[in-house]
């Protein structure tokens, strides 16, 4: 019998050689109908704006053209933000950014449909537009009011202490690039219903939002997603594609597909976050911070979409690793004239991560120590320094000793040492290191998302049919669950069959987001899983007369009650012959957490991942460009149910953030016109990009002390934070040329324009 016992296995994607070969069927790649008609948008090329007049009438004369939508083609609900409204599938009277779009058409081809929205005259207002977080925080142009939390008295600490600085800095925004864009395939069928295939994170969201467009009730939208070709949160609240292809297959009575071009797609869509922060902090002569006040500021564009479960997630995740006794946090979401900021993986956590980062960095080099032991003095510990800054006790920390282990692992003291020697001997190139931990908390933070559904059938010849609400976007889910179905039953990985996501099967799901889809579908699987086997259980005991309550163990293809052993496909049979249920739905509901956001305080989360990162790097100094020499990650991953998969999401998740924190610049104008809206002007890592000597390691010591499916722990969102040692590895490289005397002036990311104007700088100083 193959692949027995797959628990803690390396087994490969199960869709690993259909990725590769070209076989995965994505979206685009679905068979269609006959009279499938083809969408395209047409969108503002203002980005604020009252609309005076839109005429559409070549565009309905357009060669091909089918039919055009409008605002006054919407039934129902001419919205598509998730949680507030404020995104308008199409707008009535103002545009509020470049690339918002207005119109739809359908036409009998792509090239058809594209070249008509472009014969759209349209009349604008022009209004000024906001477009910097400095600008919106002057004119106070905010979604909300500020938010202000405080723990202790940080203003008394800061005055008392010996030693304080002061500072502001920023993190960019990010594109996600996914691999496959934004596409949706939508089928009219009967009883003005709809079949949608969609390349989107969150099923259940899109079905719901496309009923209440359309006026319809939930039951009649099916929305179907095999895997999608990456999403990073770019599709968890991207309702926009989905609902103006189905609006056009509700006007049509067509099937419609509806793929961006890949600059349309990044201009009409939102992106990370960038955050700006000042801060002040009073610490002692160890580095030990006695308190901290920072005003924290993040473009959210045009509308709330997810902005502010994403700031609150940034004030959770402002302590990183470390205990902080007295702090206050002033926490302004600017509204700007941009596409919607939406959810990127690390969803505002490694935002808030990176500014107490640097504050600690600054910290080290104002008194001339190792950022290292800096950071690690500011460890949580135990007793009165494991309890955050919003009332969570910390019961699984274990960054300490990986941090320890991490450093003697990578000779971190030694290299060190030699990156002095080498710095002092070479004028134009410079080496930095960095070590970096990471803390993150891992639930959604809105806790009603803490919930997963699931259906497992087992048919008459012993095959396993799964189905779960988590969708496969390269993570390997489908994968992981299988493996853990597999070891419940104790039956070869072979005999279990993945189906799509549908929500006509599991309904009500939450998002694939928040690194918990496998934490809990996984549950869910398991849940339904147990169902049927208790059915077994009671049919075995009764007609085979066991009357123990020993237990049935599941292994290698047999059910063992003691001595007596069944073969698994045999009692299915019987099972079957005597109507006794092999189907059951599962459900699982994440315990524990709790949370008062009124009041800040309270466990939002289950547990937390702990990892750490060594970086070293060399930057030239008269280019700006930076060289990944070596990376070293130790990351605890708990027991992991599948390690070669956790092992690729810990390279991919660094290699994304080293992205982000060094090359990836979103650029909008003063007009609000977005600059980097293609592969030409925004550049994402390459093969030549990654670190020479990348050393990936998974803590052996690690285990989650909560009931987590194996005891594992995520790697979906934590590794990404790793990268932070990048950016603080170039940021000392640029000490060096002062002999890290001075502090550089580095804001996020890292481009060698940004690293030339900080040497610049540097070298000013000195």
């Amino acid at each position: 019998m193959k692949n027995e016992f797959l628990f803690n296995k390396n087994l490969a994607h199960d869709s690993g050689i259909k990725h590769v070969s070209g076989l995965a069927e994505y979206t685009d790649d679905i068979s269609e109908p006959l009279d499938t008609l083809y969408g395209a948008i047409g969108w503002s090329k203002k980005a604020h704006a009252k609309i005076k007049k839109i005429n559409l009438d070549k565009v309905k004369k357009s060669e091909g053209v089918v039919s055009v939508v409008t605002y006054s083609d919407i039934p129902g609900r001419n919205d598509v933000g998730p949680v507030f409204d404020g995104d308008p599938i199409f707008p009535k009277t103002k545009v509020e950014y470049f690339g918002q779009p207005l119109f739809a058409v359908a036409a009998k081809s792509v090239e058809q449909a594209r070249k008509a929205v472009l014969k759209a005259k349209i009349y604008y207002h022009e209004l000024k537009p906001i477009i910097t977080i400095n600008e919106a925080l002057k004119k106070n142009n905010l979604l909300f009011k500020p938010r202000i939390i405080q723990k202790g008295n940080p203003t008394q600490k800061i005055s008392k202490s010996k030693n304080k600085i002061k500072g502001n800095f920023t993190t960019g925004s990010q594109e996600h690039f996914y691999l496959e864009g934004q596409v949706a395939l939508v089928i009219p069928r009967e009883d003005d219903s709809f079949l949608v295939y969609s390349s989107t994170q969150h099923p259940s969201e899109t079905q719901q939002i496309l009923a209440k467009m359309l006026k319809k009730k939930s039951n009649s939208i099916d929305v179907l997603v095999r895997r999608i070709g990456g999403g990073f949160g770019g599709k968890e609240t991207n309702f926009i594609t989905s609902a103006i292809c189905c609006l056009l297959s509700f006007k049509t009575k067509k099937p419609i597909k509806l793929r961006l071009d890949r600059d349309d797609d990044i201009i009409i869509t939102g992106k990370r976050h960038d955050f700006f922060s000042d801060y002040e902090v009073g610490f002692d002569d160890h580095g030990r911070i006695n308190g901290l006040k920072i005003k924290l500021a993040s473009r959210c564009g045009m509308s709330p979409d997810l902005s502010l479960a994403i700031n609150e997630r940034a004030l959770l995740h402002l302590d990183n690793a470390y205990f902080l006794k007295d702090i206050e946090v002033t926490n302004y979401l600017c509204k700007t004239n941009t596409a919607s900021s939406t959810a990127f993986r690390g969803f505002g956590g490694n935002q808030g991560m990176m500014a107490i980062e640097n504050i600690l960095d600054n910290i080290s080099r104002y008194l001339k120590k190792d950022p290292a032991d800096v950071r690690k003095i500011n460890f949580y510990g135990k007793k009165n320094r494991n309890v955050t800054h919003y009332g969570m006790k910390i019961k699984d920390n274990v960054i300490n000793e990986l941090f320890e282990d991490l450093k003697d692992k990578s000779n971190y003291k030694k290299r060190v040492n030699k990156i002095k020697q080498f710095n002092k001997i070479n004028r134009f190139k410079k080496k930095g290191i960095a070590i970096t931990p990471v803390k993150f908390g891992i639930s959604f933070t809105t806790i009603h998302l803490n919930q997963a559904g699931a259906l497992v059938h087992i048919y008459t010849d012993g095959s396993i049919h799964m189905n779960h609400g988590g969708i496969e976007m390269g993570q390997g889910t489908h994968t992981k669950i299988a493996q853990l179905v597999s070891n419940s039953l104790g039956v070869p990985y072979e005999k279990i069959k993945i189906s799509a996501t549908n929500t006509s099967k599991v309904p009500n799901t939450s998002a694939s987001a928040a690194s918990s889809t496998t934490d809990l579908n996984g549950a869910a699987t398991l849940n339904a899983v147990s169902r049927i086997k208790s059915n077994l259980s009671n049919f075995i005991k009764k007609k085979y007369k066991i009357y123990s309550k020993i237990e049935p163990i599941y292994k290698s293809g047999n059910i063992y009650f003691g001595n007596r052993v069944f073969n698994f496909d045999q009692i299915i049979k019987e099972a079957y012959l005597n109507r006794i249920s092999l189907s059951s739905s599962g459900f699982y509901s994440t315990p524990k957490i709790n949370f008062n956001k009124k009041i800040f305080k309270g466990r939002p989360f289950y547990y937390f991942c702990y990892g750490a990162a060594v970086t070293e790097v060399t930057i030239d100094t008269l280019t700006g460009e930076n060289v990944l020499e070596r990376v070293d990650i130790l990351q605890d991953a708990g027991n992991a149910i599948n390690p070669a998969l956790e092992h690729g999401q810990i390279e991919g998740g660094f290699v994304q953030g080293q992205g982000w924190l060094t090359m990836e610049e979103v650029i909008w104008g003063n007009d609000g016109k977005i600059k980097t809206f293609s592969p030409s002007t925004y550049k994402i890592p390459a093969v030549t990009d990654i670190p020479k000597i990348f050393n990936v390691e998974i803590y052996k010591k690690g285990l989650n002390v909560e009931k987590v499916v194996n005891k594992a722990k995520t790697t979906g969102e934590p590794p990404l934070m790793l990268a932070m040692s990048v950016f603080f590895a170039i940021k000392d490289a640029i000490s060096s040329i002062s002999n890290y005397k001075k502090i550089p002036d580095l804001d996020a990311p890292a481009t060698a324009e940004k690293i030339l104007l900080s040497i610049k700088k540097i070298k000013n100083i000195i």
